[in-house]
This record gives C-alpha cells, structure tokens and sequence, in this order.
C-alpha cells in the first residue's frame, strides 16, 4: 500500500502564495464570508470552528481558518482577501445537494483590535458575526498558557499582569498612526484587557446593528454543545444538520494552577466589567451566575 508523502512546508507555502495570488486576480468571482467568528481568543473558536465545518453548507478559507485580513493584513488590500476564498461557482457546487453555500472566516484577534471592526464595517457591513466568550479570568489563565507554550511568553502569570499596562503603553497610538504596524505585545500579551468584553461589544455595535451579532458562550457551548449549535444555525439561516460529536480542541492543562493571588486581582477587576456586560446584552453571563460572591 503506497503512503502519500507529506508535502514540506516551504512547498506550502509557495502553493498558498500562488494560490492567493491567482485568487487576487479573479478576485470578482470568488465568494466573500456571510458570517465572521471575531473572536474571543482562548474561547473555544477552534472546537466552533471545527463544528462548523461539519455543516454540508458550510464553506471556509481555502488554506487557513484565519486570514487576518482586518487586522494584521490590511494593507495587501481586498482583493487579496477575496483571493482566499473559493470561486462562486465552486462554492455552489460544493453545497448544491443541501442548499446554497454559507461562507465563513474567522480570527481572535478581530474583536479586540482597536480597527479591526471599523475596517470590518467599512468593507462589508452586512456580514453577520459571531462572538464567543468566556468567563475572562479563566481566559487570561488560558493565554498566558497558550502565549508561554508558543514561545511567546516569558514570565510567570501573576508577573505577567503586572507589567501588562506598562507593555501596552503607547502601542495603541502606535497602531493607530501607522495601519502596517503589528503590535507584538498588543496582540500577545493583554491578558487581562481581552476580557473586557464590554468595552469591544459597545464598540462593534456603533458599527453593526445588533441583529447582525450573535453571542454565545463558551460555557454553555461546551455543557450543552447541539442546543447552542442549533441557536447559531438559526442565526445563520443553516439547515438543521448538527456534528455526530463535538470536540473540544486546543485545550491546555495547567502546569500548575492560577495563583490565589492572581484569581483575587482578576476577579475584582472584571466585577465592574462583568455587570456592565450583563447591562449591554440584557443577560447574566454564565461565570457570574456560578462563581461565589467574593468575601
């Protein structure tokens, strides 16, 4: 039995850059998303994602589940955004035995960029959205794993919250004077800002009418996964296919657990920040309804 040989990775990369390049050229035939996944980062996108993609109507990226486009990508301009996408007519060929084609992209770092979602708007102000979140203090936790295992994290957690304002210094003005400039630090490092989730859902909603926002939570994803996918197809006009399973995809054990100290500095700072979210989207999100009132 003959075993097909991996491809190496410079080779991909050649193919996706030709690939997007020829994409950019027939960029007016190719299909654009219906619905974004904006994010949270370390909020279970990857298993929604997944889930997705077990939908016959679904049609993702051809190469990435995340193009970056509105964020980290801008400058290479729209139509080397629509060259990631399949042509119209293949899209429609893919679908056509369980109804038109529902086309998708997503990135955690949409929703907590600070013009991410003005350029989103600004390009595509129909799309549909779709954000997850999460109880923010388990979330900050989970970056800091997930910075420190990819390398990009090299202090402890609790010293890691202390220097987050004073990394952070500057680097919006940074962002917002030169649109080509990545901010390493804004994008690896705010543990504790990503999760003030109010904060980036009042900004989306000056942008798109709240109809077109869908929130879930990945608690509640995770506890009762074919009730929530259900809610979701509904928002997005999907017939009612669901995934034989769910799986729960880039999950990281602790090392070791959150420091008390650190669970303490977190829980007040998101107190506030989690009854204005409660305020914004007329519910009590899931964490505050299980967590014990602090001493």
């Amino acid at each position: 039995m003959s075993v097909r040989k991996a491809v190496p990775e410079p080779l991909q990369r050649l193919g996706r850059r030709g690939y997007v390049a020829l994409g950019g050229a027939t960029a007016g035939a190719r299909v654009l998303p219906d619905f974004i996944m904006i994010g949270g980062q370390r909020c279970g996108t990857t298993s929604l994602f997944r889930a997705l993609m077990e939908h016959p109507q679904v049609v993702r990226p051809t190469f990435h589940k995340g193009i970056n486009y509105f964020d980290v990508n801008y400058d290479r301009g729209f139509d080397w955004y629509r060259g990631h996408f399949p042509l119209r007519a293949s899209a429609r060929l893919r679908t056509r035995q369980h109804g038109h084609p529902v086309v998708f992209e997503a990135s955690g770092y949409y929703m907590f960029h600070p013009f991410a979602m003005e350029r989103l708007a600004r390009e595509m102000p129909d799309v549909k959205l779709v954000a997850m979140l999460r109880d923010p203090v388990e979330r900050a936790y989970s970056a800091w794993k997930h910075e420190s295992a990819r390398g990009f994290e090299r202090e402890d957690f609790d010293t890691a919250l202390a220097l987050e304002d004073e990394r952070l210094l500057g680097e919006y003005d940074r962002m917002r004077r030169d649109p080509t400039y990545e901010s390493f630090t804004h994008r690896h490092h705010a543990y504790r800002r990503r999760g003030d989730y109010a904060d980036q859902l009042e900004r989306i909603l000056q942008l798109f009418p709240r109809e077109q926002l869908h929130i879930m939570y990945s608690e509640r994803f995770f506890e009762q996964p074919g009730q929530e996918f259900a809610a979701l197809g509904a928002f997005l006009g999907l017939g009612s296919v669901s995934p034989q399973r769910f799986d729960r995809y880039n999950a990281r054990p602790a090392v070791q657990d959150m420091s008390a100290s650190a669970r303490a500095r977190l829980a007040d700072h998101f107190r506030q920040a989690n009854e204005r979210l409660a305020e914004l989207l007329h519910e009590t999100p899931p964490w505050s309804l299980t967590r014990e009132p602090a001493a």
